[in-house]
Formats: structure tokens, C-alpha cells, sequence
């Protein structure tokens, strides 16, 4: 996928969604700086309503960036989600998202974000069941052990890791075992608690067009 920068997707979304860590948590966001799309006549013209499809586009993109994953592979998610039979299309969605290594490993509060967990995965820090993993988008079952190599807990990437999670608290999904820089998978995950709010039903609308 593409990236571009945090706060650039952030003001264009008209949403903090606390890509960049620790910082967007701060006075220092862009959201709260320059809280207006980006170019050079955004300001004077502030945001439009948007139609029905530029509505849907927006919260397509929201999940997105969120979650780190390009179009297509959303496509693929979504089109997985629409043959589940046990729950709603919606919740299948947010379940896959979920379950993906790079997720977890965020969720489990061994790194501050899903970009920098990403990065992790694929630079072979975490291990899954005890083997390395570069492919942030595994999904992860009930039983699966996460942690991270006893090798790169020293690296900067997990230089405040062991202060977080000392006072961290995971979804009651995942079990966290802090002092072995450890978690497990418990349950499938729950509807996120998050304060970022996007419409799912309506990204599976889009892909259904």
C-alpha cells in the first residue's frame, strides 16, 4: 500500500485518528493545529457534505488507513465478510481486520501504533507460536501465542514497550502476559472500543456497487 503522510490523510478525512503514535494524542497533532483539508484554498473552503458515494469513499478510506491495508486487500476482506452465516457482514469485517498479526501486536500494547506494529512484523521481531512472522496481514486464531524475539526487544522500536505495559490493559480478548513480553488470542475479537468512529456498512456498500 501506498503511504503517505499521517497527518496529510488525517486533515484530508477530517478525522484524528491517531496515526502517528503518541503525537496525534498531543497539542502537536494536525488535527488540532490545522484541523482543514490540505492545499492551498482548503481553508477558505472548508469541507463539503459530500454525495452518497463520496460519503461512502471517505469511510472506505478511514478503514483503511486505519488498519494499514491497501484497496484491494479491503476488497478481499469484505468479500470474505459477505459469506459469513454466524454474525453480520459488518462484525465479520471488523473480525478480520482485527485478527491480523499487525493489529494484535498494537492491541497487546507491545508497540504504539498499527504503522509502527506493521513495520515490526515485517522487520521479523515478532513471533508467532515461537516462529518469526513477516506478513502483517496473518490472521491470528483462538490459542495463538504473540510475542516479541527476546533479540529485538532492546531495538528503539520497543524502547518505552516494558513502561506501557506495566499499566496496560488489553481487550478482554486477548490475554497479556507483560513481564514475558507475551499475549494470546482468548476469543475472537469483540467490536473495537475505540473513539474513532466509521460507518462499516458502508464500506461494504462500496464494494458492492
Amino acid at each position: 500500500m501506498r503511504l503517505y503522510s499521517t497527518s496529510r490523510i488525517q486533515r484530508r478525512l477530517g478525522e484524528r485518528m491517531f496515526l502517528k503514535a503518541e503525537r496525534d494524542a498531543t497539542q502537536k497533532s494536525a488535527m488540532i493545529r490545522r484541523p482543514y483539508p490540505p492545499g492551498q484554498h482548503a481553508k477558505r473552503a472548508g469541507r463539503r457534505g459530500g454525495s452518497e458515494f463520496g460519503i461512502a469513499l471517505k469511510e472506505k478510506q478511514k478503514l483503511r488507513y486505519l488498519y494499514g491495508v491497501s484497496d484491494n486487500a479491503l476488497k478481499r476482506y469484505v468479500e470474505e465478510a459477505s459469506r459469513a452465516r454466524q454474525t453480520t457482514k459488518t462484525a465479520a469485517l471488523l473480525e478480520l481486520l482485527e485478527r491480523r498479526i499487525d493489529s494484535v501486536a498494537w492491541r497487546l500494547g507491545f508497540l504504539p501504533s498499527r504503522r509502527v506494529a506493521r513495520q515490526a512484523v515485517t522487520h521479523g521481531h515478532v513471533l508467532v507460536n515461537g516462529k518469526r512472522v513477516h506478513t502483517p496481514s496473518r490472521l491470528m486464531r483462538i490459542g495463538d501465542v504473540i510475542e516479541i524475539h527476546p533479540q529485538s526487544r532492546s531495538k528503539g522500536l520497543f524502547a518505552d514497550t516494558q513502561k506501557r505495559l506495566a499499566k496496560y490493559e488489553p481487550p478482554a480478548w486477548l490475554a497479556l502476559e507483560p513481564e514475558a513480553w507475551r499475549g494470546s488470542v482468548r476469543a475472537m475479537p469483540d467490536q473495537p472500543n475505540d473513539s474513532i468512529a466509521f460507518d462499516t456498512s458502508r464500506v461494504i456498500e462500496f464494494y458492492s456497487r
